[in-house]
């Protein structure tokens, strides 16, 4: 099961414990419960001199998922592991959506506010809103762990240095795309393009060669984009024939295929791009931070044996990854990030007219939409988010309920939580009146 972050009376953070200690600590009445998710306890006194073991904080960033592992680099225990997922996409179409309606208002005979984009200059650093929230989401997080945790080290997976160039300063032209990386860069490439899938049967979990889509013995040549990846079966199927022919009874598939081709890698280029910002952020905790290649963590993984998921591949970055990991029995916590509510104030129609005018105010009796709440009522317990009205009776999944039966288990903080495959962020309802997923 997963562990129980402990932080004593003064707010420090102490080594975390086994879920069975945590529920003896609440039971005596040592300690209380602090925030659900990660779950955490607060003694009721303070460790004058405490004992605790260093960790270290691991992130493998990702355009939409970024990987998250606390580990004991002396044992090799992984204590706590996440996977937070970014929303950078919706606040790209949140943009895209506002600009159409500002777009299509100044072309009617209206009132309209004068574009003042030519006017404004960007500071040095700037990054567009939708990677600007990725870095928010993972600092956030570091920020948050490190006062919940005796974290002492930071690891982030990096772009690998050019070694060749470090070897031979004067390299240049052919000789320079050509190095002894040039392989495994392109198939790294290919596999994140074609998300480690066959492109002809869609086969998964099993190994991969690169494909020329026109072949090479027809002028094809090695440009990215008539690369792709497929299994054994479908590359030996295919030989030299021409994709449309060897295709020509599945046209879902080649039209699927030809399209693909043409993608740019957008996610790869959110990375690639943020990579740098976030080092330097991440410097600005006074902690030092280790630095790993996405080969590095590759390498780890494969000879440790793991599957490639995010908070695996977080645990394996850089070269401090302990030769035995152990995380039996560890459950990730996954985060989605959800914002903290829109600020704009008038919503329009298709047509960019006003239709609905929202409440000046975000509180309400002491709520607010997104918190978590504990409701037991004559009919029944339930539990999850609230969406809160102007008047005593919230919106609790399906249900109104009136706040007085209501108890706040944590407030909003802009994230929804999954853990043991069970969406926390819904209403549960329960016949014995006992939260579910309490420690663990």
């Amino acid at each position: 099961m997963s562990n129980v972050f402990v932080i004593d009376s003064d707010s420090k953070p102490l080594n975390p414990v086994h879920p069975a200690r945590a529920r003896l600590l609440l039971t005596q009445g040592k300690a209380s419960v602090f925030r659900r998710y990660p779950f955490t306890i607060v003694l009721k006194r303070v460790v004058e001199q405490p004992e605790v073991q260093p960790l270290r904080l691991k992130l493998d960033p990702g355009s939409k998922t970024t990987g998250i592992a606390l580990v004991n680099d002396a044992n090799g225990k992984m204590i706590f592991a996440a996977e937070l997922e970014h929303r950078g996409q919706a606040i790209k179409d949140g943009l895209d959506s506002r600009r159409a309606v500002r777009r299509n208002r100044r072309h009617r005979k209206t009132r309209y506010r004068k574009p003042r984009f030519q006017n404004r200059r960007r500071k040095k650093g700037w990054l567009p809103p939708s990677l600007e929230s990725r870095l928010a989401n993972i600092l956030t997080w570091v920020a948050r762990l490190c006062r919940l945790a005796p974290i002492t080290a930071l690891s982030q997976e990096l772009v690998k240095f050019d070694l060749q160039l470090i070897e031979n300063p004067d390299i240049a032209g052919v000789e320079y795309q050509q190095g002894t990386l040039q392989g495994y860069e392109v198939r790294e490439y290919l596999l994140e393009k074609w998300e480690r899938t066959c492109a002809y049967c869609g086969a998964q979990n099993v190994p991969l060669q690169v494909e020329h889509i026109h072949p090479r013995a027809k002028s094809g040549t090695n440009r990215m984009s008539n690369l792709t990846l497929a299994c054994e079966p479908c590359n030996t199927a295919k030989g030299t024939q021409d994709i449309r022919v060897f295709l020509a009874k599945k046209p879902d598939v080649l039209k699927r295929i030809l399209a693909q081709v043409k993608k740019p890698l957008k996610d790869a280029s959110a990375v690639n791009i943020t990579r740098w910002a976030l080092l330097e952020r991440l410097k600005t905790f006074g902690l030092p931070v280790e630095c790993g290649s996405g080969g590095l963590t590759k390498y780890n993984r494969t000879t440790r044996g793991l599957a490639k998921t995010h908070w695996l591949d977080a645990a394996c970055v850089g070269k401090s990854t302990p030769v035995t990991l152990s995380w039996k029995g560890l459950v990730p916590l996954h985060m989605k990030a959800t914002g903290h509510g829109r600020r704009q104030m008038c919503v329009p129609d298709t047509y960019g007219f006003p239709k609905q005018h929202k409440a000046r105010k975000k509180t309400f009796l002491g709520y607010q939409t997104g918190d978590m709440v504990k409701a037991v009522t004559p009919k029944g317990t339930y539990e999850g988010r609230i969406a809160i009205r102007h008047r005593p009776s919230f919106r609790l999944g399906k249900v109104d309920i009136h706040p007085k039966y209501m108890r706040c288990v944590q407030r909003a903080d802009g994230y929804e939580y999954t853990q043991k495959g069970v969406r926390h962020a819904p209403p549960h309802v329960s016949s014995q009146g006992a939260p579910h997923g309490a420690i663990g």
